[in-house]
């Protein structure tokens, strides 16, 4: 049973780490240094914390929600999470392998803290992936009215009465930004900064086109289609990602369960076979 927690440990460790040095993951290991540090005593400096609480309020921004939760709660969430691995850390550490029980009784709580942390980044990325799903038809829409001469406030309104979901709440803000006498420059800025490189494409080009008179509808339909390729090339991507998932579970659980099967009748049939011979 030892033995088992171990492994179970060591392989939720093993997640924690895969998680947080995916390619997707932002700011991952400057986030585990600094939580490393937490728990080894060593508090940051005021300036650190403060740019922490700002990071982490930028990426709260960034999945949504702003409305919902405040650095402060989530700061509170780690400490929660902590608490709750440490006993089963202290439990399972002593029973650990060789030095094992040291990586666990250091990693188990190590990770725990940084639950939030992916919490929030996968939302985040839920997030943009729903904007990225509608961004191609609500660019397509703003060069329409652009070839018609609108401007940058009127393309908003029109692009975002279309859609729905956080890219319409996006477009909202900046437009709200706009009409409440901000400078277009800082509300585009904002806009390009608050949810990834797609509004941040959309955002360059309304600037570009407000400050030097460039075309804008060729700029917004190029893309718009570059981002249905890459919406098109992620799905393949999943797609190809699937087949060997199947194979897993059919491997794992679907084999079993019929060799089980297949025991349990020669079982309940044994008399009769042994009979035979």
């Amino acid at each position: 049973m030892s033995a088992v927690l171990a492994a179970a440990c060591g392989l939720m460790i093993a997640a924690a780490l895969r998680e947080l040095w995916a390619e997707r993951g932002e700011g991952a290991r400057t986030l585990a240094a600094r939580r490393l540090r937490a728990l080894s005593g060593r508090l940051p400096r005021s300036g650190a914390a403060g740019s922490e609480q700002a990071g982490l309020s930028a990426r709260l921004r960034r999945a949504g929600l702003t409305d919902r939760l405040t650095p402060r709660a989530v700061f509170a969430a780690r400490a929660a999470c902590v608490a709750a691995a440490a006993p089963l850390a202290l439990i399972v550490s002593p029973v650990a392998p060789g030095r094992v029980g040291i990586l666990v009784a250091v990693g188990v709580p190590a990770s725990a803290a940084l639950i939030p942390d992916l919490a929030i980044e996968r939302l985040a990325r839920r997030r943009r992936a729903r904007i990225s799903a509608r961004l191609p038809d609500s660019l397509e829409l703003i060069a329409v009215g652009a070839g018609a001469g609108g401007n940058a406030a009127m393309l908003l309104r029109e692009a975002g009465q279309a859609v729905s979901g956080p890219l319409r709440e996006e477009l909202a803000i900046t437009l709200a930004e706009l009409e409440c006498g901000v400078r277009a420059s800082i509300a585009l800025r904002g806009l390009g900064s608050r949810s990834g490189s797609e509004l941040a494409g959309l955002a360059i080009l309304l600037e570009r086109s407000r400050r030097l008179g460039s075309p804008l509808s060729a700029g917004l339909q190029r893309q718009a289609a570059t981002l249905r390729e890459d919406y098109a090339r992620q799905v393949e991507e999943r797609a190809a990602r699937a087949a060997p998932k199947i194979q897993l579970v059919i491997a794992l659980l679907l084999v079993p369960s019929v060799l089980l099967l297949v025991a349990a009748a020669i079982l309940a049939n044994a008399d009769a076979l042994l009979t035979g011979f």
